[in-house]
């Protein structure tokens, strides 16, 4: 199954809608990395950065970081947002083109971050152990890994009617330029061998002449278990230093709905 990385490099509206539909989502997951981020000794890489929802907080928060990212969209807003920034916050900042199973930005990182599930969008293990042996090439000898998946329940990942029925995800938004935008999402497909959800998001716009559109972007997701993650980082050179189940640090638990963790280089 071709990986397209969620669509974000296939359609530039996706990253037009990311910010207005994402900035509903709680900020607890960016408190929760740039706590990290201001803990850390040394430069920090964010993979997957996007439009910059994770990283331009940290940069205010006085740290020094790289964003990496696949799309040339997504990258496109994060440079328009940054612009908007204090020269110094902008200087705190560099922004690279690039794939998260192969990378090499010459430096070394004292943390790197992967928020909000870029790595669900690795869909076999060549990718996800290329992406794990890059990230260890670049951290320097105390440095950690700090990355966030959903925690799975398996009654939302099997097939049903309403799996597959469409939901609205987020209340409807409108745009500087006027169109009103509704999201909703459904599973499409599911392939249990594969441990692969196709996702569909549809956003359905109304322009200001009153015209209508309706939008699809569908994407594979992987979906992981604790004690698989677990030995990939093993696998790949690392011991797990926290495994967290939301981002107030809470303990994971049976129904914790996130595995966060960090690990550092064994």
């Amino acid at each position: 199954m071709e990986n397209n990385y969620g669509g974000y490099d296939q359609h530039a509206f996706i990253a037009d809608f990311y910010d207005f539909t994402y900035n509903r989502r709680t900020d607890i997951d960016v408190t929760f990395y740039v706590d990290y981020a201001r803990q850390a000794k040394g430069p920090i890489l964010e993979l997957a950065c996007g439009t910059g929802r994770v990283l331009i907080p940290t940069a205010r928060a006085g740290c020094d970081i790289t964003g990496l990212d696949f799309s040339s969209y997504m990258l496109a807003k994060c440079r328009e947002k940054l612009a908007k920034q204090p020269e110094d916050i902008q200087k705190q900042v560099k922004l690279v083109q690039g794939d998260m199973t192969d990378f090499s930005t010459g430096e070394k990182y004292a943390l790197i971050t992967i928020p909000f599930r870029p790595f669900q969008h690795l869909m076999s293990v060549k990718e996800q152990k290329a992406c794990l042996n890059c990230v260890r090439g670049h951290l320097e000898p105390q440095g950690l890994l700090a990355f966030d998946l959903f925690h799975p329940y398996p009654g939302r990942l099997l097939p049903s009617p309403e799996a597959a029925a469409e939901r609205q995800d987020f209340p409807e938004f409108e745009l500087p330029d006027g169109r009103k935008v509704t999201r909703c999402s459904r599973f499409a497909d599911f392939h249990r061998e594969q441990q692969i959800n196709d996702i569909e998001l549809i956003y359905y716009v109304t322009h200001p002449d009153g015209r209508k559109e309706r939008l699809v972007d569908t994407f594979p997701m992987r979906y992981y278990f604790r004690y698989e993650i677990e030995h990939l980082l093993e696998l790949c050179g690392f011991k797990v230093v926290n495994l967290f189940g939301g981002f107030d640090n809470s303990t994971f638990k049976n129904d914790s709905p996130e595995m966060i963790f960090v690990a550092g280089k064994k």
